[in-house]
């Protein structure tokens, strides 16, 4: 996997953050889901290193980058500190202005980084999510059975955090094998790493201050910016899949019409798990968008 890429580690915001780099060009950030890692590009890394200089970074408290403890106002996980992590990375390594793919958390990540620092980033893809709040605040039946785990990583330390340290590769299968394509798409040898990762001390304190973020903090963020007029300016792509959630529940272009001024996109043919379900047509569609204007 990642073949001609270099692992590295940078000490930014406060942690060390965890990296693959390669490639040569204009810099395109690849940011991960939960409960992976970085790991999640290496069906599409390679391709897209033969037209950028790519670093597929693994957010705090995920992977081998840095897993802080949790703290009472879930500071230490809001996607505005994850953001800057990013931000700054991405200062350390040369690259003041950059573009981003990314799916799932690290789309999340991505949203804030391209509103808190929207002078950096000249344009994104996000795959498989519709924004935070919209989510939250349209949450229906369906919804809550399908993303179930986002009602339970909330939950007051240290239940969750017990329960997946108990046994974090059936947290992962029962997690990642419970959409639409099953296990199917993982590699071995990503299910290797996600599992090796997932079994680090730290990372269930990561995960669900993650998601804890996501539910208190971050929210206030999301309303502040809707309240100012503060939206996305740089141009955007969504992506989701046809047999996920995002489809099933959410109109996801309106929702994100609410809060990005420059915005395509189209379900497609797919589950959750974009970049390894069906990586040829994510490239297919991503490249042109992220090659524009170059």
């Amino acid at each position: 996997m990642f073949h001609g890429f270099e692992k590295q580690t940078r000490h930014v915001n406060g942690v060390e953050i965890a990296f693959r780099m390669g490639g040569n060009g204009p810099a395109l950030l690849l940011l991960h889901g939960h409960p992976q890692t970085h790991v999640i590009w290496h069906k599409v890394a390679v391709e897209l290193a033969r037209h950028f200089t790519v670093i597929a970074a693994d957010l705090r408290g995920y992977g081998d980058s840095s897993k802080p403890d949790d703290d009472p106002e879930h500071l230490h996980y809001s996607k505005r500190t994850m953001a800057t992590d990013m931000a700054e990375l991405m200062t350390g390594l040369g690259f003041e202005r950059f573009k981003v793919l990314a799916h799932d958390r690290g789309a999340r990540v991505a949203h804030r980084l391209g509103v808190d620092h929207a002078e950096r980033v000249k344009r994104m893809v996000l795959l498989d999510i519709a924004p935070t709040l919209a989510m939250y605040r349209g949450t229906n039946e369906a919804f809550a059975r399908s993303y179930w785990h986002w009602f339970f990583l909330i939950r007051p330390q240290p239940l969750p955090e017990m329960l997946i340290q108990s046994d974090p590769a059936q947290y992962l299968k029962s997690v990642m094998g419970a959409r639409s394509a099953g296990m199917a798409p993982f590699s071995p040898e990503a299910l290797v790493e996600y599992e090796r990762c997932l079994a680090l001390p730290g990372t269930a304190t990561g995960i669900c201050g993650d998601y804890r973020a996501s539910a208190t903090i971050d929210l206030e963020h999301d309303q502040a910016d809707i309240d100012t007029g503060v939206k996305l300016t740089c141009p955007l792509k969504v992506m989701w899949g046809a047999e996920g959630a995002i489809e099933a529940c959410f109109d996801a272009l309106a929702e994100w019409r609410k809060v990005a001024i420059d915005i395509e996109g189209k379900a497609l043919p797919c589950g959750h798990y974009i970049a390894e379900e069906i990586p040829e047509m994510l490239l297919d569609e991503a490249l042109p968008f992220l090659l524009d204007a170059e």
